[in-house]
């Protein structure tokens, strides 16, 4: 598959570094060459100097008989602008493009990415990627990584175990045993750093970061069998009111339960904004890692904080001071991923990266054939995909046990006539059926096979 890059920055290195891997054929654009030499010297991919919207730096990468372009320059006016280049010039089948500027997104606008008009055929929005995540966390806080899947029928959870979890050196299969009607699997599980697809012998220690895919329903009763009991989210502090803060407070404001909500921010024009834009809100002006600013939010009385500003060590720093006043969950965004680390130490429950899940919702679009959503792991080690079954795949019609799939990869879910399913291995895959697979980097292409979707283009 061809595929452009425009913008060789943090997202587009990531994406290209992902695709190449995968046997693409990947062109980056960039009018920085040493971003561009970073990416072709460390990646297998080709690299174009000059201004991704110009025709002819388009031409030079290969427009005319490529198969998609994906636009993540830091500017939401070039990156539509090459997305129309691309679709009127060259016939470019599909455009993906980062938009981050709200007022694009607003409804009375949305004519305005009609196929006539500005063909992009995928908006992603960053920051309303971010903001969907932390409404995610918030509503499983003891969760640091969560994803939905089948509809929303299924769940990922990463979770980290505690000293006191009731099921440490118990080995998996017994916890199948156990809890034979609990629709839940420990699919992989992080230690000394390391990713591993988790086996029936498998055992888990203490601050072993566990990754299981379970039905909706038992997501709260799974969590609870690793000794992390949930509890309402009642009271929220949200430092900065930036487009994700503002996004997330409405997100709230939303919600059946109507959360109390309080959001600080030092900027007396974006606070300002904030105020008139939400209803229920409550916004102070002032400085997020004043402590006496906390003090009046009453942060040591909330159940969540989360600090979403624009600078990742006031993110950080406001996080861990919420935290250690005596707030119950906090989260904070960094755009720089090896944070993660201090963050823990900080005590901070959840780091946001919105280079990951643009990263993530990006690559859900670049799939080919039958794969309906991808969800990128970590620092892209490993990858939860959920792809439908063809007549034609090779798994089709055959048990788990005997469908091949590579070491490094394991069936959490599956969809069919007769409703989800937990898989073992006498579960018989059958076509039209959707499975959720997780895999490590290295088998994703194997994995693909299986579904015959490297043969399938859009």
């Amino acid at each position: 598959m061809k595929i452009i890059i425009c913008g060789a920055g943090q997202v587009g290195s990531q994406i290209a570094r992902h695709l190449s891997r995968e046997r693409n054929d990947v062109t980056i654009i960039d009018q920085d060459s040493g971003l561009v030499r970073r990416v072709t010297d460390s990646f297998d991919v080709n690299g174009v100097v000059g201004f991704a919207s110009h025709p002819d730096v388009l031409e030079r990468a290969g427009a005319q008989d490529a198969d998609m372009l994906i636009a993540a320059t830091f500017a939401d006016e070039v990156n539509m602008v090459a997305c129309q280049v691309a679709h009127s010039v060259f016939a470019v089948p599909q455009k993906i493009a980062r938009i981050r500027a709200q007022s694009y997104l607003a409804p009375q606008w949305a004519d305005l990415f009609r196929r006539d008009h500005m063909p992009i055929d995928v908006i992603i929005s960053p920051e309303l990627e971010v903001a969907r995540v932390a409404m995610r966390r918030l509503a499983n806080p003891e969760a640091f990584d969560i994803e939905d899947f089948l509809d929303h029928r299924a769940r990922l959870v990463g979770t980290r175990l505690l000293d006191d979890c009731p099921v440490i050196n118990t080995p998996l299969r017994q916890l199948s045993e156990l809890f034979s009607t609990l629709k839940a699997i420990v699919v992989a599980y992080r230690r000394g750093g390391s990713l591993h697809v988790a086996s029936p012998q498998d055992q888990l220690l203490p601050g072993d970061d566990v990754y299981f895919i379970a039905a909706a329903e038992d997501v709260t009763r799974t969590l609870s069998l690793f000794g992390r009991e949930g509890r309402k989210i009642g009271r929220v502090v949200i430092v900065g009111g930036g487009n994700v803060g503002r996004q997330v407070a409405r997100m709230l404001e939303a919600r059946a339960d109507r959360p109390r909500v309080k959001l600080i921010d030092r900027n007396r024009e974006r606070a300002e904004a904030a105020a008139e834009a939400l209803e229920r809100t409550i916004v102070l002006l002032g400085d997020g890692l004043d402590p006496v600013l906390l003090e009046e939010a009453n942060v040591r009385d909330a159940d969540a904080i989360l600090s979403l500003t624009d600078d990742d060590k006031t993110n950080l720093l406001a996080a861990a001071r919420g935290k250690r006043a005596g707030c119950r969950v906090a989260i904070a965004l960094a755009n720089d991923p090896t944070w993660t680390e201090l963050s823990e130490s900080l005590g901070i429950d959840a780091l946001l990266v919105p280079r990951a899940t643009t990263v993530s919702s990006i690559l859900r679009h670049v799939r080919r054939g039958r794969v309906r959503a991808v969800h990128a792991v970590g620092d892209a080690e490993g990858e939860v995909i959920e792809a439908q079954v063809l007549a034609t795949s090779p798994i089709a019609g055959k048990a788990l046990r005997d469908a091949a799939f590579p070491e490094g990869a394991i069936a959490g879910a599956v969809l069919g006539r007769e409703g989800l399913k937990m898989p073992h291995g006498d579960l018989v895959i059958r076509e039209g059926d959707r499975v959720v697979v997780f895999a490590r980097r290295d088998v994703v292409r194997e994995v693909e096979q299986l579904f015959r979707v490297s043969v399938d283009f859009f």
